[in-house]
């Protein structure tokens, strides 16, 4: 009778599981697995399959020289992006955590930038960037300085592309951070202040190892994102000048869909995928190490 009602309760539960893994199957796993497969294929011609090239488009994107650019500036971005969205995230969230006026409008204003769509985003930033017009061109024509084209100098494209990610994303990760803050025991707060330490001390000491957890989910997040975020591309440089704002996600968009090479663009969106999980399993495994849970 137990056996009966324990293969009852066993399949009711993988009932309950189907839709959601006939979704993950249909939109996640047997996508991968398509893409993996027409990486080894050459691009359909005419309503014809493509033949089997094996590995000889993974060899032409080795070759390619604009793949390694955007290589080298994916690198830079998220090298920029990552420490800088954290570390103004958390410090926005130490800030409208304390007991201040306007606190309410500081957290909306800091979470604004988030629900806002990315191409709204990369428009507002537009007109920042805008020669002779801008807003910073009109600033630095207040101070006397000469104007400058900064999303068509090649010096300056990859940055200005940057600051828009950063300013886009800390809000978002604050938002976790803050939360985090308000888990904590006040009672910590206290203790700390009856010792003597100071506000960096308690932040170092205290805040940082249990804030560990979130800054670790928060930090998977940053690296995906690094690979993921391009819609800004299409309307502040479209990878230009000279490819010098080109990312890995925009460049594979341009085989894709551009040159329309769909050999090619599987071959990176497979290594674009496996460098991502390896990635983020490498943060859980090692990183975990580090994690103090309550």
């Amino acid at each position: 009778m137990h056996r009966v009602h324990g293969a009852r309760a066993s399949i009711h539960a993988w009932l309950m599981l189907l839709p959601a893994m006939v979704l993950l199957v249909a939109f996640t796993h047997w996508p991968a697995v398509a893409t993996l497969i027409d990486s080894l294929h050459a691009t359909p011609r005419g309503g014809r399959p493509g033949p089997w090239v094996g590995w000889d488009n993974y060899a032409a994107m080795a070759e390619d020289p604009v793949f390694w650019q955007a290589v080298r500036n994916n690198l830079w971005f998220a090298g920029a992006t990552i420490p800088l969205s954290m570390g103004l995230a958390l410090a926005m969230a130490l800030w409208v955590n304390e007991r201040l006026a306007g606190r309410g409008f500081l957290r909306m204003a800091f979470f604004t930038p988030t629900v806002l769509p990315m191409i709204a985003v990369a428009n507002i930033w537009l007109f920042f960037y805008t020669p002779q017009y801008g807003l910073l061109e009109q600033v630095r024509a207040a101070l006397g300085l000469q104007a400058r084209n900064w999303l068509g100098d090649p010096s300056t494209a990859l940055a200005c592309v940057t600051a828009v990610a950063v300013w886009k994303e800390a809000g978002f990760f604050m938002i976790f951070y803050l939360a985090a803050l308000q888990t904590l025991n006040p009672s910590l707060r206290e203790a700390a202040a009856i010792e003597g330490a100071s506000r960096w001390v308690f932040l170092r000491r205290v805040q940082w190892p249990l804030l560990m957890p979130t800054t670790l989910f928060v930090l998977v997040n940053a690296v995906v994102n690094a690979f993921r975020l391009v819609d800004h591309l299409f309307i502040l440089t479209r990878g230009g000048p000279d490819n010098a704002s080109t990312l890995l996600l925009y460049h594979l968009y341009e085989v894709g869909f551009k040159f329309w090479d769909t050999g090619h663009a599987a071959a990176i969106t497979v290594v674009l995928v496996v460098v991502l999980a390896t990635v983020a399993l490498l943060q859980f495994f090692v990183l975990d190490k580090r994690v103090h849970y309550q």
